[in-house]
C-alpha cells in the first residue's frame, strides 16, 4: 500500500555518523521520501559514511550535507537513527548537540532511534521525559533524569523514541504521522510511568543478525593482520642479513697494517 504523501512540503534532516545503523536509516528514509518529504542525510564529514549490521560492516552511504553547513532552522523535523557506533561519535560533536538543541528548541518534532537517545542526554534535554531506546543504555535513560519505558515505539510530545532495529517496522508506521503532526491528540504523549521498567535478564541480540564478528574478521582487520605480518617478515629478513654480515666480518682475515 503506497504512502499517502503526509510530507509534502516537509524538510526533514536525518543527522548520522560512521557506524550507523544501516536498516535504521535507509527504512525510515524510504518511508518518509515516498510520503512526499525533502530528506537530507548530515553528518560530521563529507562523502559517504561507513553504515552497520550490528557489528558487521555494511554499506557505505552517501552524505548530503556536513553538519558545519547545515542550519537547522532550514529543516521542519530531525530524525537520529542509532547504531552501537554512530550516536557516541555523534555526542562528542559540539556541532551535532548543537544542532539537536537548535531543532529542538522551537517545539520542532525529534525521532531517535535505539542508541540514538544517548545524544539527547548529552543534549540536556531527557531530563523528566518518557522515552525508549536500545535496553543497553536503559541505565543512562534512567540515570538523566527520565523514564524508561521497554516498548517498540514511545511519543512523549515532540520526541518519539524506538528500542532497537527489530522495531524499525512499529517505528515507521508511527514517524510519517508523527513528522506530519497527524496523530489524535489521545495519542501524542505517552502516560507517565511512576518508575522506568526494570533491566533486562538477557543482552538483547537482533533477529537474524548474530554477532559474528569473531569468525568473520572484517576487510581492515584482515588487512591490518596482512600488513603486520608483512612487517614481520621485513623484520626477519633484516635481522637474518645482520647476523650473516657479523659472521662474515668476524672471519674474514684482519687487513695487514705494517706495510
Amino acid at each position: 500500500m503506497e504512502s499517502p504523501q503526509l510530507l509534502t512540503g516537509k524538510r526533514i534532516a536525518v543527522l548520522a555518523a560512521d557506524g550507523v545503523e544501516q536498516a535504521e536509516l535507509t527504512t525510515p528514509v524510504a518511508a518518509l521520501k515516498a510520503a512526499g518529504a525533502e530528506v537530507h542525510v548530515i553528518a560530521l564529514r563529507p562523502g559517504r559514511i561507513r553504515a552497520m549490521h550490528v557489528h558487521q560492516s555494511a554499506d557505505l552511504l552517501r552524505v548530503d550535507k556536513i553538519i558545519t553547513r547545515a542550519t537547522a532552522a532550514d529543516y521542519d523535523a530531525l530524525l537520529v537513527p542509532g547504531g552501537y557506533i554512530g550516536p557516541d561519535l555523534l555526542r562528542q560533536s559540539s556541532p551535532a548537540r548543537d544542532f539537536l538543541r537548535q531543532v529542538h528548541a522551537p517545539g520542532k518534532p525529534i525521532a531517535l532511534m535505539s542508541q540514538a537517545v544517548l545524544l539527547l542526554i548529552s543534549c540536556g534535554l531527557a531530563g523528566g521525559r518518557t522515552l525508549t531506546g536500545w535496553p543497553g543504555v536503559r541505565d543512562d535513560v534512567v540515570n538523566a533524569g527520565a523514564t524508561w519505558r521497554n516498548q517498540e515505539v514511545v511519543r512523549d510530545g515532540k520526541l518519539l523514541t524506538s528500542r532497537g532495529p527489530q522495531d524499525a517496522a512499529a517505528l515507521v508506521q508511527a514517524l510519517v504521522p508523527f513528522f506530519a503532526d497527524a496523530l489524535p491528540q489521545d495519542a501524542q504523549s505517552a502516560p507517565q510511568a511512576p518508575q522506568s521498567d526494570p533491566p533486562q535478564e538477557e543482552p538483547s541480540e537482533t533477529p537474524g543478525q548474530p554477532l559474528r564478528w569473531l569468525s568473520a574478521p572484517s576487510v581492515g582487520a584482515m588487512l591490518s593482520l596482512a600488513l603486520l605480518g608483512v612487517g614481520v617478515v621485513a623484520a626477519n629478513r633484516g635481522l637474518r642479513k645482520k647476523r650473516a654480515d657479523d659472521a662474515e666480518a668476524e672471519t674474514a682475515p684482519a687487513a695487514d697494517t705494517t706495510q
